[in-house]
C-alpha cells in the first residue's frame, strides 16, 4: 500500500457532476518527505517512514535523524507499510498526486479524547429515575453477580477513559484532489477533531 500523512481541516459539502450535494472531509495532506526506508534485511519488515508539518524547535536527536533526508523540521513522524520498499529513496517527497479522483482509501486517526466518563455517556446506559429523592440518576449501582461466580463478568461495561483511540475507516471515496493546496476531499466523515493528524492509505 501507499499512503500519506495529513491533517483534518474540517468538513464541508460539494456538488458532484450529477448535481448531488455530498458531505466531504477536508484533509491537508503532505507533502511528506521520506525520512527512512525499512526493509526485511535490517528491520524485518518493509515500510517507509514519513514526516509531516514543521515545528519551531527541533531537538538534536530529531535533527540527526532528519539529516539524511535533508528535511529541516517535522511535526509528526509515522510509518506506512509498503509491498516494495526498494523503489523509494530517502529524501523523496510524497504528495497528493499519488491519489486520483474516485480512489478508495483507508483513513486512520485518533478519536476525540473525552477523559474519564460515566457509563451513560461512554456506553449509552439508561439513566435512573430523574425524580426528587432518587439517589441514582446516573451512577453505576450494583455490578457484582452475587455468590457465583463472585466476581464481575469479563466485558462488563464500566465507567472509564472514553475516546482517544486509534480508529481506521475503510473504503472512503476521494471526491477531489487539489494539488495546488495539497488538499484531499473525502466523502463522509473521518475520525478525530479538527487539526488532528491522519494517515491516508490505499492499496498499490
Amino acid at each position: 500500500m501507499i499512503g500519506i500523512i495529513g491533517k483534518k481541516v474540517g468538513m464541508s459539502q460539494v456538488f458532484l457532476k450529477n448535481g448531488e450535494l455530498t458531505p466531504v472531509s477536508l484533509i491537508e495532506a503532505g507533502p511528506c518527505p521520506i525520512l527512512q526506508i525499512k526493509d526485511d534485511n535490517d528491520d524485518g519488515y518493509r515500510a517507509i517512514q514519513l514526516g509531516f508539518g514543521a515545528r519551531k524547535k527541533v531537538n538534536k536527536p530529531i535533527t540527526g535523524h532528519l539529516k539524511k533526508s535533508k528535511a529541516k523540521s517535522v511535526a509528526r513522524i509515522f510509518e506506512i507499510k509498503v509491498s516494495d520498499s526498494g523503489k523509494y529513496k530517502t529524501g523523496d517527497k510524497i504528495d497528493v498526486t499519488v491519489f486520483a479522483d474516485g480512489d478508495k482509501v483507508s483513513v486512520t486517526g485518533w478519536t476525540k479524547g473525552r477523559g474519564f466518563s460515566g457509563g451513560v455517556k461512554r456506553w449509552g446506559w439508561s439513566s435512573g429515575p430523574a425524580t426528587h429523592g432518587s439517589m441514582s440518576h446516573r451512577r453505576i449501582g450494583s455490578v457484582g453477580p452475587g455468590t457465583s461466580p463472585g466476581r464481575i463478568w469479563k466485558g462488563k461495561t464500566m465507567p472509564g477513559r472514553y475516546g482517544n483511540e486509534r480508529v481506521t475507516v475503510k473504503n472512503l471515496k476521494i471526491v477531489k484532489v487539489e494539488k495546488e493546496k495539497n488538499m484531499l476531499y473525502l466523502k463522509g466523515a473521518v475520525p478525530g477533531a479538527r487539526n488532528s493528524y491522519l494517515i491516508i492509505t490505499k492499496d498499490e
